[in-house]
């Protein structure tokens, strides 16, 4: 997948208040682990409280595995909590977590070898798919991040 050439690269223009619920979810238990993991305390129990808002608390072990082996291949930059526009690699989080549950992982994987290439790529990716299951399991599926303003659906 080409990532040269696109017009807008997705969520990088979003604000953060305007993201569906499954992406605004997400980023905020990663500032969540961010602010934890700066302070010096238990990433897990951070986001699980921040998860817990959408009954996806069994996702905060999944996306600790997922950041943990996104930082093993250099510096993460996430916003604080109250950051008020998506910052760092914020906007390509959102983009990969998307495609990894929506399906094409051909693609999110692409996005992912960008960042890490070789073996810490296919951790991280697993933890991901991990990651989006939980996420479905709670009923929270992420919107295509190729189509502007496609709504998410939340299964009841």
């Amino acid at each position: 997948m080409a990532t040269r050439g696109l017009p807008a690269w997705p969520y990088t223009t979003t604000d953060p208040e305007d993201l569906p619920a499954a992406e605004r979810l997400l980023l905020d238990s990663a500032r969540a682990w961010a602010a934890a993991r700066n302070q010096g305390i238990a990433t897990v129990p951070a986001m699980r409280r921040i998860l817990a808002t959408e009954s996806a608390e069994g996702a905060a072990p999944a996306m600790d595995a997922l950041l943990r082996n996104l930082t093993s291949a250099g510096p993460l930059t996430l916003g604080c909590p109250l950051c008020p526009r998506l910052v760092g690699e914020e906007p390509p989080l959102l983009l990969f977590a998307a495609l990894v549950q929506r399906g094409p992982r051909r693609e999110a994987f692409a996005c992912l070898l960008n960042r890490m290439p070789g073996r810490p790529g296919y951790d991280a990716m697993a933890a991901a798919i991990h990651l989006g299951a939980a996420f479905r399991r709670a009923g929270l599926l992420f919107a295509d991040p190729w189509r502007l303003g496609s709504p998410a659906r939340r299964d009841g």
